[in-house]
């Protein structure tokens, strides 16, 4: 068995297939040069069925609503961020509610 690990991600990419799934989640230069476009690392990348990805979904967002309702706290997303994403506010909204 591998040793766990603890790490920071600012990046993932996400593939689903008929297949399964995978999660390749990155890190990103911690000062980028405005000059050149640096990808950014591949910490890892965990693989998973489908069914296993939306349960996973589920709890994530079950827990996050929790921890919001509880610390009368919000992480709300920039629209800037969304718009880059591709993710209408109003979907986003709708995933939340």
């Amino acid at each position: 068995m591998s040793e766990p690990f603890d790490l920071y991600t600012d990046a993932f990419t996400v593939t689903v297939t008929p297949w399964g799934a995978n999660l390749s989640f990155q890190l990103r230069e911690a000062h980028p040069s405005p000059t050149s476009i640096q990808q950014p690392n591949h910490l890892v990348t965990i693989r998973m069925s489908n069914e296993h990805l939306k349960t996973v979904i589920y709890i994530l967002r079950q827990q996050m609503r929790l921890h919001e309702k509880g610390n009368g706290a919000s992480y709300d997303v920039p629209t800037q961020v969304l718009s880059q994403l591709g993710i209408a506010r109003e979907d986003w909204d709708a995933f939340w509610a």
